[in-house]
């Protein structure tokens, strides 16, 4: 079984999907903090094979991951979607790396531990399968926020809206906002104003256009009428509190913004929490920061998750109603990755 003991103070260092959104951050972000990488390898498909792309005062040609040696790596971060993450991830593990991964691929496996760096690192001490998961973009903004509240009051049920970046889709994401934003043109608010027609090009990813406008419907609904997106958010909710049967009911929203997710909570609680107190503790939480007005501009490029519009709910009993912003792709992807590997070293 691989533990953190396994990683050496300078480890070698692999990223697949590093021509990706999240994979040129993760790069950024090891320079960045000044993770010790004693030696850096990038993976992505076949069609990126051979490009080259920077890494301190040089550059690194991309490799091809499907057919790629991974012997000698000891730290390989993942961000290559869940089949890719599905086939490799045992692959790279079984060479000797442990394998952080940024997909939905494992974040369910019982034998793979789904991690919050500020909420639940104990969780990295068994590595059955040498595989960590990173948790979705959305439930990641929240876990800094209910960790301490839940600690606090005991939580007891969570009711949640969200509002998501175009990018948390990735690079497509972005292009597609940009490309219906651009056939808008500069009249497209008076004519929405008027009622009239806008010639948005024929709405892409998802049900209908996104720009100036939100999709409550942006992925495949489940039996339950939950989309997978929704589901998540529940099911790694429930894991990373230690909460398995807590009840979750979210709407996942796609909102036209480019970077930063945000998350309008109603929460329950077993014994009474005031928003003062509330505050109080979210004051000191690891990577939060009180906010009067939360927003995704603010939290874009920031590696905490911003926090305010903390409230009684007067529906429930104990009831807290708060409001919660985060870059989905800083801290809800890459920051945390590799907050997850600083954790490893520190508990070599």
């Amino acid at each position: 079984m691989t533990t953190p003991a396994s990683l050496p103070a300078r480890p070698h260092v692999g990223i697949v999907g590093a021509t990706g959104l999240v994979g040129a951050m993760m790069r950024e972000i090891l320079a960045e903090r000044g993770f010790p990488v004693a030696s850096l390898r990038l993976f992505a498909s076949s069609r990126s094979a051979g490009a080259t792309l920077p890494w301190n005062e040089g550059q690194l040609q991309v490799e091809d991951a499907e057919t790629a040696d991974y012997s000698g790596l000891d730290l390989v971060f993942f961000s290559a979607g869940g089949a890719a993450s599905r086939v490799l991830a045992p692959r790279v593990a079984a060479a000797g790396a442990i394998v952080i991964d940024n997909s939905s691929a494992w974040r369910s496996d019982p034998d793979v531990p789904l991690v919050v760096s500020e909420v639940n690192p104990g969780a990295l001490e068994r590595l059955p399968k040498g595989i960590i998961a990173n948790p979705n973009c959305t439930t990641m903004v929240a876990m800094p926020v209910l960790r301490p509240l839940h600690e606090a009051s005991g939580l007891r049920s969570l009711i949640a809206s969200t509002y998501q970046a175009a990018s948390g889709a990735g690079i497509e994401g972005i292009r597609i906002l940009e490309a219906e934003i651009a056939a808008a043109g500069p009249n497209a608010a008076a004519l929405a104003r008027r009622g009239d027609a806008v010639a948005f090009p024929p709405a892409a990813k998802w049900s209908s256009t996104l720009a100036f406008n939100v999709n409550p419907l942006n992925y495949v609904l489940g039996e339950d009428g939950y989309t997978e997106e929704e589901a998540k958010l529940r099911d790694e909710t429930r894991k990373i509190l230690g909460l398995p049967d807590l009840p979750v009911s979210g709407t996942c929203v796609r909102a036209p913004v480019f970077t930063g997710h945000s998350l309008s909570m109603n929460l329950a609680f077993d014994r009474p929490l005031s928003p003062d107190r509330a505050l109080d503790i979210l004051s000191r939480a690891p990577g939060v920061i009180l906010a009067e007005t939360p927003n995704p501009l603010a939290a874009t490029g920031r590696d905490e998750v911003f926090v305010g519009r903390v409230r009684a709910d007067p529906t429930q009993a104990n009831g807290l109603a708060l409001f919660v912003s985060g870059d989905n792709l800083r801290k809800g992807a890459a920051l945390n990755a590799v907050q997850i590997a600083e954790v490893l070293l520190q508990g070599r």
